[in-house]
């Protein structure tokens, strides 16, 4: 069946809710409005209002409630309606939701999924295209997930509501209705930890994430390059082994996100490389990422984050080397 991102996680959610009584959503707008990009849409009358819950505006207190929920034995399934307005409950993840399971020598995990939609592309104020995924990565106990497709989107959000483990599910708002895709109708699992091959190559490695993935491979399939591009599809954990293997095999590797260079996920990635691919490569590693200051007025944003001149100069210059 054809399906864009929002209905694929609308689907994935009802699929969850039907087969666990414990999952319950909750989050503002998201019972009678069906949130903000409509993704809960129909929820509530499928599954009546102790399921599909609306909240006050108050992040931390959602997060919090959520928390409290998982420790009690549901499973909640929060959204946030911005990432930007995340930040409100940082504390509640930093110093609960991530460091239960170890406080209690594993007696009390947090089983929950924050969803949020992040980045931006679609000219949106202040606080609506932030892309925290490196924030909630740095903190230990996380999960960070961030897909670039449909399929993926319903897989991994299926395949995190059997974990039991808080993760934090990133959904990029530009790739919301950006495009459809192939997905089943029934259950299906995208595994956690392992990252998309979105195409083979020899010439060079592109790994990137989130709005990028089509960014990236609308400019390979344009300059004809043979590249190999993998989509991390999780944050936290890093997919170590498919990156080092892509390195070796090519010798050549750009990192493309949206997330701001300077301490972003990319420097990470490069890392884990020199660390241990460095004398399989025979170029320097190259990073393209939006610049390292807060995020612009509408009017600028194309000038901000990265874009398919910017991933096509990085690839002429990574070519040449």
């Amino acid at each position: 069946m054809q399906m864009n991102m929002v209905s694929a996680i609308n689907n994935a959610l009802e699929t969850v809710m039907k087969e666990n009584d414990k999952v319950v959503l909750l989050g503002e707008d998201i019972g009678k409005d069906g949130g903000v990009f409509r993704v809960t849409d129909g929820l509530l009358d499928k599954f009546g209002e102790e399921r599909v819950i609306d909240t006050p505006l108050a992040e931390s207190a959602i997060i919090g409630t959520a928390i409290g929920m998982a420790l009690a034995g549901m499973h909640p399934i929060p959204e946030i309606q911005f990432a930007g307005f995340m930040y409100e409950s940082f504390a509640q993840f930093v110093n609960h939701a991530a460091r239960y399971r170890s406080r209690t020598r594993s007696a009390l995990p947090v089983p929950m999924i924050a969803r949020t939609p992040v980045s931006g592309g679609v000219r949106t104020l202040e606080h609506h295209s932030e892309s925290p995924e490196a924030f909630y990565s740095h903190i230990g106990g996380l999960i960070v997930v961030e897909p670039s497709n449909p399929y993926d989107a319903k897989g991994l959000l299926i395949k995190a509501a059997h974990m039991n483990d808080p993760i934090v599910f990133l959904e990029p708002t530009k790739l919301y209705r950006l495009f459809k895709q192939d997905v089943p109708e029934g259950p299906y699992e995208v595994e956690i930890g392992k990252a998309g091959r979105v195409s083979e190559g020899s010439d060079l490695t592109i790994i990137t994430y989130g709005t990028m993935v089509p960014v990236v491979k609308n400019v390979v399939e344009k300059k004809q390059v043979s590249a190999e591009i993998l989509d991390l599809r999780t944050i936290n954990p890093l997919d170590e082994d498919a990156i080092i293997e892509s390195a070796k095999k090519t010798g050549k590797v750009i990192i493309v996100h949206e997330a701001e260079l300077s301490f972003g996920p990319g420097a990470e990635i490069a890392a884990r490389i020199a660390e241990k691919a460095i004398y399989d490569l025979d170029a320097p590693i190259l990073r393209v990422a939006s610049n390292s200051f807060p995020y612009p007025f509408p009017g600028y944003e194309q000038y901000y984050i990265p874009n398919e001149a910017k991933v096509s100069k990085a690839i002429d210059r990574i070519l040449s080397e």
